[in-house]
């Protein structure tokens, strides 16, 4: 599946290229990446009446300026074409407590009840708000590249609110964790 995006164009600098060594197997580069502590986030997108989203821990902070956030999204997934259509989408990360909401978007919940769980709104845009969150984020995207299985989409912040008062949820060695001494 290709991702087209309005007036961009990836630079030959930044394709990828064949690797020159195997990669190691699915079994351990899981298992070396169950060692990465990462904060929870639900990535969200909205049409219409139709909202999508997805639990992710692959989410940096790319620039200050623009100020710019870059997501991993699998590159067969409804959430990555919609995301590619509307041009924008939304992010939260997760605070400690929030687990039901990571799960349901994990998958353990029907696409159709997910925003059933926790206290959804809006953002101007039109995006998916979560209200709880310790940071939630609406973005315009500004790039795509595809790498491999996933699509990565660099997003500028239009929109911020931060909670000055919750600690994050984290995801390590399988398991969700808190930050000792938090909240």
């Amino acid at each position: 599946m290709t991702i087209l995006m309005p007036d961009f164009d990836l630079p030959d600098t930044m394709a990828l290229r064949p690797l020159r060594r195997p990669a190691v197997n699915d079994a351990e580069f899981r298992s070396a990446m169950s060692g990465l502590a990462s904060s929870v986030h639900v990535v969200t997108a909205r049409r219409g009446d139709e909202r999508i989203g997805r639990t992710a821990t692959s989410v940096l902070s790319l620039s200050a300026q623009p100020p710019a956030i870059l997501v991993s999204i699998d590159i067969v997934s409804r959430l990555a074409d919609l995301i590619a259509k509307t041009g924008s989408f939304s992010l939260a990360m997760l605070a400690a407590g929030q687990e039901a909401i990571a799960d349901a978007f994990a998958g353990q919940v029907e696409p159709a009840e997910r925003f059933n769980v926790g206290q959804w709104g809006s953002w101007p845009s039109g995006q998916p708000f979560l209200h709880g969150a310790v940071t939630a984020l609406d973005c315009e995207v500004i790039g795509a590249m595809e790498t491999g299985t996933h699509v990565l989409f660099a997003g500028a912040i239009v929109e911020a609110e931060t909670s000055a008062v919750a600690s994050p949820l984290l995801w390590h060695r399988h398991g969700y964790r808190a930050l000792r001494g938090a909240d």
